[in-house]
C-alpha cells in the first residue's frame, strides 16, 4: 500500500537555508514540497492558503519570530511542526513543548529522515497536533541575541557560516552586497534591506544607503563637516555617513 505523500511547507528567511533543506527534502519519497515563505508573516498566509501536513519552522526570523507564527495559527486543520534553528536552547524549549521534532543547523540527512518519520506517525490525529501546537504556542522565550545570530556569506561555490561579531560591515555596490569581515569579503545572500531587518538593533546601524556597520568595530569617528562623518573600522576601513544617517553617530557614540 503507497504511503500518501506529506505535504510540506519550509519557512526560514535566509535563502540558502530553504534551499539546502529543499533539497534535503525533494531526495525522500514521502515529502510533496507545497512551498515556501522567508518570514512569519508570509507563513501564516501559506499555511492557510496551503494547508501543508507539515511545517519546517525557523525560530529566529524578523519581525515574527517561529514561536509568533504558532501563536498565530488558527482553523480546524493544525500543521504538525518540526522546528529548524541555530539555538539549541529554545529548539529544545520547543521540543520539550510540543514540536514533533527539532532540527539544529547545519540539518544532517539522518536527523531529517528522523523527523519525517516522526511526521509520518502523527498524521491523522488532529487533536494530538492541536496539543502540540497549542504547547509550543505557550512557550515564552526571550529575544534572539544579535550577537549570537549568523550570518551566511558566499566565496565561489562555498557558503561560509559567521558570527555577527565577526562581521565589521555591509556594503552594497549596484546589485551586489558584500559581507566585511577583518580577513576578507564575502558575497551575502540578501540585500541590504534584509539584512538590516535581520539584524537591525544598537549592534548594527544603518549608516548609508549603501553601508551598514558593526559599531563594536568603530574605532574613529572624524567630523567632515556638521553634518558629515567618516567612520574608521578595525580594519581601517572608512566609510562615510550620510546626511541622512548623521543622527546614527549619537547612537554609536553611546
Amino acid at each position: 500500500m503507497d504511503r500518501r505523500p506529506i505535504d510540506t511547507l519550509i519557512v526560514d528567511d535566509e535563502p540558502v537555508a530553504r534551499r539546502l533543506l529543499r533539497e534535503e527534502l525533494e531526495l525522500l519519497p514521502d515529502i510533496a514540497i507545497a512551498g515556501e515563505a522567508e518570514n512569519g508573516k508570509e507563513a501564516l498566509e501559506k499555511i492557510a492558503a496551503l494547508k501543508p501536513d507539515l511545517v519546517f519552522l525557523d525560530l529566529q526570523m524578523p519581525v515574527m519570530s517561529g514561536f509568533e507564527v504558532v501563536r498565530c495559527l488558527g482553523g480546524a486543520r493544525l500543521p504538525i511542526i518540526v522546528i529548524v534553528t541555530a539555538f539549541d536552547q529554545h529548539a529544545i524549549q520547543a521540543f520539550e513543548a510540543g514540536a514533533i521534532d527539532y532540527l539544529l543547523k547545519p540539518v544532517s540527512e539522518a536527523r531529517l529522515q528522523k523527523a519525517v518519520e516522526r511526521a509520518r506517525h502523527l498524521l491523522d490525529r488532529p487533536m494530538e497536533i492541536a496539543d502540540r501546537v497549542a504547547d509550543i504556542a505557550a512557550v515564552t522565550t526571550p529575544a534572539f541575541p544579535a550577537a549570537n545570530r549568523k550570518v551566511v556569506g558566499r566565496s565561489g561555490a562555498d557558503y561560509i557560516l559567521l558570527d555577527a561579531d565577526e562581521v565589521l560591515a555591509f556594503q552594497a555596490e549596484r546589485e551586489l552586497v558584500w559581507i566585511v569581515t577583518s580577513k576578507q569579503r564575502l558575497l551575502a545572500t540578501q540585500s541590504l534591506r534584509a539584512i538590516e531587518d535581520r539584524l537591525g538593533g544598537r549592534q548594527f546601524q544603518r549608516v548609508h544607503r549603501n553601508a551598514i556597520v558593526n559599531v563594536n568595530h568603530v574605532r574613529k569617528l572624524t567630523a567632515l563637516s556638521s553634518q558629515r562623518w567618516s567612520i574608521t573600522l578595525s580594519n581601517s576601513m572608512q566609510l562615510v555617513v550620510s546626511k541622512r544617517q548623521a543622527h546614527k553617530i549619537r547612537q554609536i557614540l553611546e
